[in-house]
Parts: C-alpha cells; structure tokens; sequence
C-alpha cells in the first residue's frame, strides 16, 4: 500500500549539527545525517522511530572524535520505500554497503529495536564490516525467538500485544496514519519510562515520530519488517536464517537494556548471552523503558564512549 499525500520525505532532514546527504548502498538509496571526524560509528534506529532519535548521541560522538553516521532504514524517512526487501538478510545487506558507500573498511555499529536486530545480523553475516556492536532494546534474534515460545506468559505475552495486529492487512497502515500519527504517540508513551514521557523532550519526540511516519510509503514498509519476521518462521527461510545468525560474534558486544522495557524483556535480553560471544557486557538501566538512548542520553552516552575507547 502506497497511500498518497502527506509530508514530502525531504521534511526529515532536520536542521541541527550535521550534515544531510544521501548514499547508494545494496541497490537502494538511504539516507544519512552525519556528524564529526574519525573511525567511522553508524547509528540504526527503531520503530517507530527515525534517524532523529539518535540526536543525542550525534553530536556526543562527534565531539569525542568519531565520524558518526544516523541512517534512515529501509522504507523510513527520506530513504528509498522499495516494495520488498525488508528482511533481516536484505536489511543487513543495506548497512554492510553503506559502511563500503561511505568509503570505510569496518564500522562501529549500534542499534536500537529493529536496528538492534539489524546490527545482530549484519555481525553474523558480514563480521569483517564490523568493528564493535552495541545494541539497545534488541535481543538476538534467536534468544528472542526462543523466548516468545517458552517464555509464553512472559515474552510471548508481550510480544502479541503489539505485533500479531501488525500482521493485518491495511488495518495497521490506516490506524498509523489516522489523526496524524496519534497511534505512534501511544505506543511511544505506553513504551517509554514513565520519567522521560512527562518530559518536554518526549513531548517533541512525539511530534517529531507522528511527522515523520505520515511521510508516504513508511507506515507500509514498517510494517512490512514485523510481516516478514512471522512469516519467516515458518518457512525455510526462517531456518536458514537462524542458522546464519547462530554464529557468536568475535567482536565486543554491549547491550544495554531498560529495566522497564515492556516489549522486550530484560530476560530476553539476558538470554542472548548465548549467541553474544565471549566478549559481552549487558547493563540494564533502572527506571527506563524501551528507548535508553532518549531516556537516558546522559548515562547511554557514557557508556557507549567508555565501551567504544576500550
């Protein structure tokens, strides 16, 4: 579904300290905002998120001398909206070529919610391309997949809430876009920590994420990434894939999780230890929900730094 009208995608490209420009990576276009001089961090954002979510850590990392790189996933904000592609294989293959595009040989990666899930996988599958990962809000994909099953009442519980009525079609693209994104208001307000929401900056993240999820073909194409996830389970695919990730990765790992987080839990996110290699750190944030690096950009950006210098 293509819905017609709403903002033009170029109403994304906030005006801060950065630069905006757009770079050709696995055959799409995508869009960046880019920020400060040297080795090369690359940001992944969530839903129902956008670049601009990781404003904070934009200009922090910049300033602590890294060249670091916020992109519009696939089918958000001022990036291509293609009709397929939105699997972890194709998404993981859309940061591998924006690390080459940006003329890098490896990248720090951090990601949050499905660009958790993104940096799990381009680690796994493009491990040379990868210099540290940090992941927030983002179980592996296997230990969230094996949480939602055996952790029924818990993770499967919390899981079902949002992402089965995804799986409708037209229904959620609809319910996203009517009286101008309030449904994403919603989800980020029942997600968040209850400190951050009653604050002025979630008041403009709010009306930031229902700005730019009315830019037209996003609301398709995130929903796209939650569609592919289920049917993935049940086809070969999904098999392959989860092979393909099993693999640990060899380079430090931090998680960094919100001990409020309702979506995702912190046990979930404890469970990926397995998959994480041996060089792992996970540091659960009291009081904080699923958007550590909005609620906590203080505390998040010490830590990222520590952990990137080590």
């Amino acid at each position: 579904m293509r819905p017609r009208g709403g903002p033009d995608p170029s109403s994304v490209r906030i005006p801060g300290p950065w630069s905006h420009h757009a770079v050709s990576a696995n055959g799409i276009r995508l869009h960046v905002a880019e920020c400060g001089e040297g080795p090369l961090v690359v940001l992944l954002h969530g839903f129902p998120e956008f670049w601009w979510s990781w404003r904070h850590q934009l200009t922090h990392l910049a300033a602590h001398g890294y060249r670091t790189v916020a992109v519009d996933l696939r089918g958000y904000g001022d990036s291509d909206k293609p009709p397929r592609g939105y699997d972890l294989w194709t998404l993981a293959g859309d940061v591998a070529g924006l690390i080459r595009s940006l003329g890098e040989p490896r990248a720090r990666v951090v990601g949050h919610d499905w660009g958790g899930l993104v940096a799990w996988t381009l680690t796994a599958l493009h491990p040379r391309l990868v210099a540290s990962l940090t992941v927030m809000g983002a179980p592996h994909p296997l230990a969230l997949r094996s949480s939602v099953v055996r952790d029924v009442r818990g993770q499967g519980r919390a899981t079902v809430s949002y992402a089965l009525g995804f799986q409708l079609p037209r229904w959620p693209e609809r319910s996203l876009r009517a009286h101008d994104g309030a449904r994403v208001e919603r989800i980020l307000r029942g997600w968040a920590g209850s400190e951050w929401a009653a604050t002025d900056d979630f008041a403009t993240a709010v009306a930031r994420c229902r700005a730019a999820i009315q830019v037209p073909g996003v609301v398709h194409s995130a929903m796209e990434y939650y569609r592919w996830a289920l049917r993935s389970q049940v086809r070969v695919e999904g098999r392959r894939f989860a092979a393909a990730v099993a693999r640990p990765p060899e380079v430090p790992v931090l998680q960094i999780h919100g001990a409020d987080d309702p979506c995702l839990l912190v046990r979930t996110a404890a469970a990926s230890q397995r998959w994480a290699g041996e060089r792992h750190t996970l540091e659960v944030l009291p009081a904080t929900g699923h958007f550590p690096h909005q609620e906590r950009p203080r505390v998040v950006n010490g830590l990222l730094t520590a952990f990137l210098r080590s």
